[in-house]
């Protein structure tokens, strides 16, 4: 399923695509025009991403700017002390206002570079507290002395409010009243903003692009699968979307568009209500600027600001949906710091600590070096309990989500908890080099606690490794997409279920993932070594005459230097010992078997004292029991192991519960050899043009 499909799908602009790209031109080519030597390429974005954001919003203001400084005026004159923002917001028709003095096209005509700076300070101070964050996460203040003094920032503000463009949300119009240039409306403002980063991202620091910026069809892939498998559930109410590692916000308002469009076509009306959090100052701020862009103004004060992991922005709150592509590969050692500066096994946080199984403090912790499963835990704990839809997660992992950890770790006690409580519905293998900032394969895990009836008690396994689109060049590690086609493609071999096919489509109980690991036992066999060397050792090193009296009378009874059984030897011992009024201590019976024995294969298995055979540590070994295998535990030692082993035995008490899924298991496709014929005539070609080249290099040796 590869292919050269690389038209950009662009169903989502309402504007003419020349002019959106044309825009995009503009914007970077006003990087390179203010910012060359001034700046570092990498460094562009520190100035660009926070103007176009304030120019964004000072466009839009533009138009009732007059009647937001009037209502200002007289509020102060009237003497109101209260704050006006919200008053001023209604004015202004929008969820944030700019109460100065001054708009950008104002500050263009400043040629004095000491009052610009400080009548541009003056300018952003007068945003209104929403903003305010979003412009000091953006740390753009700390960029004003550095343009100014380079006499770049007069320049900047010139650029961007060219009127050759139109920022606004408002068309611009000839004096006839027709159309100059086109309204950017709030979506496609915030689909330029991403496409902005992403060109950065391109021409910059390409590895650090997936921190930013998951890749747009990959959402819209996540999203479809989210909503169209319930589409026809969606009722006339409201749904809160989640993302706890939501970046630039792009999985919140894709979704949101989703579900919305979903809904209209089955005339039902919902409202959505999105939140998200982030830990990162400029995702955070384009996450805020890219929701009040987009007209999503009351949504802003559900982005939270922190680390997911130590410090949740929404402990108590439940979502509907819930989609995220978590970072993955980074160690996660500083939320113990953040916690208080504890250790892993002090963790107490009820998202990652449970009671389960019959276990208080049922550890669902991953390893440290590797955060994304803390992520997917703490999504399940936010999934709703009481409603007929319940909660959907589409979430992206790397392959070590599907097999890292040993039974009884915290990675493998979340897939068993995931499996056990029938909350995995599919997972979906997806291309290489997909992503922005790795070329590794990744997956999407797709969880619900309200499956339909034909898919409970089952998993289903998608494998789109090879259903990818080739780009024409690469963005960073990206290759290839994956194109509205093929996106329909995976979720029709999802909704397909039993019926896909089964090259890319399998499903299973859900028992077949889970294992029993066990450790296999061997007894341990010591013979028992009495020559005069091993005696005189024990007397040197373990300095009991007595003992050494014990074990000669025994030699004098006994009349061998060898002893098949310790424990026979250890009885006769005894006696001896008795007779000889010496007390065979417990000391004493260690010292005789850490000297007078060895292991060998030929003695007797040792008994120890509860009457049990005793193991030999050094041949302990482990084994994964499918827990479908035919005869359970039991069953794979008669069959498995005494066959070869025919003393070992399975400690039972040593058995844990496991669970992992392999891809490869199920979906392997073997490289086809090539011919031997063929390989025998290739091997013929290289002797025959190596033996010109060793004949002249012995001639050379002769001379």
């Amino acid at each position: 399923m590869n292919g050269k499909d690389n038209k950009q799908t662009r169903s989502f602009l309402n504007m003419n695509q020349s002019t959106y790209n044309a825009l995009k031109s503009f914007i970077w080519g006003i990087a390179n025009d203010c910012l060359v030597d001034v700046y570092d390429v990498g460094d562009y974005r520190k100035v660009i991403l926070p103007m176009l954001v304030i120019r964004r919003f000072d466009a839009v203001l533009e138009l009732k700017h007059d009647e937001v400084v009037a209502a200002k005026k007289k509020f102060e004159k009237d003497g109101v002390t209260v704050d006006i923002d919200p008053a001023l917001c209604g004015i202004a028709g929008q969820a944030f206002v700019n109460k100065s003095d001054f708009t950008l096209r104002d500050l263009k005509s400043r040629t004095n570079q000491q009052q610009l700076r400080k009548d541009f300070i003056d300018y952003l101070d007068g945003f209104s507290k929403n903003v305010q964050e979003i412009i000091n996460k953006f740390h753009f203040r700390d960029q004003i002395p550095r343009l100014s003094e380079q006499d770049r920032l007069g320049l900047l503000i010139e650029k961007f409010v060219d009127p050759s463009i139109n920022l606004s949300n408002k068309p611009v119009l000839n004096e006839d009243g027709s159309e100059k240039l086109e309204a950017l409306d709030n979506h496609t403002m915030g689909t330029l903003f991403e496409e902005v980063i992403r060109m950065f991202n391109e021409q910059t620091n390409v590895t650090d692009a997936g921190r930013h910026f998951t890749p747009r069809d990959i959402i819209e892939l996540m999203a479809d699968l989210a909503f169209i498998p319930i589409q026809d559930k969606i009722q006339s109410t409201t749904y809160r979307i989640y993302d706890g590692a939501c970046g630039t916000g792009g999985m919140l308002t894709v979704g949101e568009s989703c579900i919305q469009n979903l809904a209209e076509r089955r005339g039902k009306k919902v409202s959505i209500n999105l939140f998200g959090q982030e830990n990162f100052d400029e995702t955070y701020a384009i996450a805020c600027a890219d929701m009040l862009l987009k007209g999503e103004g009351t949504q802003v004060n559900n982005i939270f600001f922190g680390s997911t992991i130590s410090n949740d922005g929404f402990p108590k709150d439940e979502f509907d949906f819930m989609l995220s592509n978590p970072p993955f590969g980074t160690s996660w050692k500083a939320e113990l710091k953040a916690w208080g500066d504890i250790k892993k096994d002090e963790i107490t946080d009820p998202r990652f600590i449970i009671d389960y199984d019959g276990n208080p403090e049922y550890t669902l912790l991953p390893d440290i070096g590797d955060p994304q499963m803390l992520f997917l835990a703490n999504n399940i704990s936010k999934m709703k309990q009481k409603t007929s839809l319940g909660s959907r997660i589409i979430e992206v992992h790397n392959s070590s989500s599907l097999f890292n950890g040993n039974a009884g770790s915290g990675a493998s006690n979340l897939r068993r908890y995931i499996i056990e409580n029938d909350l995995l519905e599919a997972i979906v293998a997806l291309p290489e080099k997909m992503f922005y900032n790795t070329d590794i394969g990744t997956f999407l895990w797709i969880l619900t606690n309200k499956k339909d009836e034909k898919r409970r008690g089952t998993i289903q396994l998608i494998d789109a490794t090879s259903m990818k689109s080739l780009l024409k060049k690469n963005i960073g590690e990206k290759n290839s997409e994956i194109t509205p086609s093929i996106r329909r493609t995976i979720v029709d071999l999802y909704l397909a279920y039993r019926d896909a096919d089964p090259k890319y489509s399998m499903v299973f109980p859900n028992e077949e993932f889970g294992y029993y690991a066990v450790d296999v036992q061997r007894p341990l066999r010591l013979k028992v070594d009495l020559t005069e060397e091993k005696i005189e050792q024990l007397l040197t090193e373990g300095k009991d005459n007595d003992l050494i009296t014990v074990v000669r009378n025994y030699l004098n009874i006994q009349k061998t230097e060898s002893v098949n059984s310790f424990n026979s030897f250890i009885n006769e011992i005894e006696k001896v010992s008795k007779d000889a009024g010496v007390k065979l201590t417990a000391k004493r019976k260690k010292l005789l078997r850490d000297y007078l024995t060895y292991v060998s294969e030929d003695a007797e298995p040792v008994i120890d004292s509860k009457g049990n055979i005793e193991p030999d540590k050094n041949l302990k070994d482990s084994e994964q029991i499918p827990m479908l295998y035919e005869g359970g535990i039991e069953g794979f030692l008669e069959k498995e192991i005494k066959p070869y082993v025919p003393d070992a035995w399975i400690d039972e008490k040593s058995a844990s519960i496991g669970y992992e899924l392999s891809f490869t298991k199920y979906f392997y496709k073997p490289v086809d050899l090539r011919p031997v014929e063929d390989i025998i005539e290739d091997l013929r070609t290289l002797e025959k043009e190596s033996d010109g080249v060793l004949a002249g290099i012995m001639e050379d040796f002769e001379r």
